[in-house]
């Protein structure tokens, strides 16, 4: 005490005094949450996730119900009613054909949103199992796939499928409705796959030599039980991002191809064919309506799907959640 000046005592409160307040206490009994749970946790606090919910809620409704929006029939057109204006039950008018523009937009979400969603899942699959096949055995195998990958990656999405619908179409000229939505997906899958190789080999390459993975080498598991319970599940979070992602991207180049006059046939109702041939109408500057109502209703969808991986990106990427 002698060392101590006038000014500079210290006061420490008997431990007695000084209880563990509950908000410091920790429970040890308690089983810790995994990545996914606390993914969800932080979504349902996002505001951009529940509008991206929202927006393609409606989507889903539409596509699932279209019947609950209009009565109209979308395929059913009357020339004498080309371009008439608006009316009860009809709120957005007619095309130069005669269909009811609203009917058009509300149906035509059905193949538009399809072509994103099956691509989208396939490119998933496709992009997993070739990206842990070579982050994991690594040697030939990571060399043979990574080169192979660099092939498609460097061909553009849009000039690739381009060629390969075009071929697809002169060989499968008869197809139906889900055969020409499958050569659409397969175009647009064949070039769209490296992609989530490259993330899913970068995401096992970091996950394979984690402790838990040793842990469990070291119980008796072996490398494919280790690459299926362990590696894979514990990678996914970048290719769920991207995945999310290129939803919208996909639903996009279909409209792309769609307006080229080489993705979806005429006589499928979606928001590409509507755009096509609609487009006079830009150059008229009449009945934009026609055109611009399905062109939002692919904006809106492609926004919501963009927003919805930007939530969960946050979600799921602690340095996107710092910064």
């Amino acid at each position: 005490m002698s060392d101590i000046r006038a000014g500079q005592e210290r006061f420490v409160a008997p431990v007695e005094e000084t209880p563990l307040r509950a908000i410091d206490a920790v429970d040890v009994d308690a089983v810790p949450e995994n990545q996914w749970k606390e993914a969800w946790k932080r979504l349902r606090t996002s505001p951009i996730f529940w509008l991206a919910s929202l927006i393609l809620l409606v989507v889903a409704v539409m596509i699932a119900f279209p019947t609950l929006f209009t009565d109209a029939d979308p395929t059913k057109g009357s020339l004498s009613l080309s371009f008439e204006p608006a009316s009860e039950g009809h709120p957005f008018g007619y095309t130069r054909q005669g269909y009811d523009v609203w009917a058009r937009t509300v149906y035509g979400a059905r193949a538009s949103v399809s072509v994103g969603v099956i691509t989208a899942i396939l490119t998933a699959i496709l992009g997993m199992i070739t990206g842990a096949i070579a982050g994991f055995y690594g040697g030939l195998a990571d060399s043979l796939m990574s080169r192979f990958s660099d092939i498609f990656f460097s061909i553009p999405l849009l000039l690739g499928c381009i060629v390969v619908v075009a071929v697809l179409n002169n060989t499968f000229p008869e197809r139906g409705y889900w055969g020409s939505v499958m050569v659409v997906v397969a175009a647009l899958a064949l070039f769209a796959w490296p992609q989530v190789t490259r993330q899913m080999r970068a995401a096992v390459l970091e996950v394979k030599n984690l402790e838990f993975v040793d842990a469990a080498t070291a119980i008796g598991a072996s490398k494919f039980q280790n690459l299926r319970r362990h590696i894979v599940p514990n990678s996914l979070a970048p290719v769920i991002v991207t995945t999310t992602i290129s939803l919208g991207v996909f639903i996009v180049a279909e409209s792309s191809l769609s307006f080229l006059g080489l993705g979806l046939p005429t006589n499928v109702v979606s928001w590409g064919n509507d755009i096509s041939a609609a487009q006079n109408q830009i150059r008229s500057g009449q009945n934009l309506q026609v055109m611009f109502l399905p062109a939002a209703a692919l904006a809106f969808t492609v926004l919501g799907f963009i927003l919805l991986g930007e939530a969960v990106r946050e979600a799921l990427d602690p340095k996107a959640r710092k910064k």
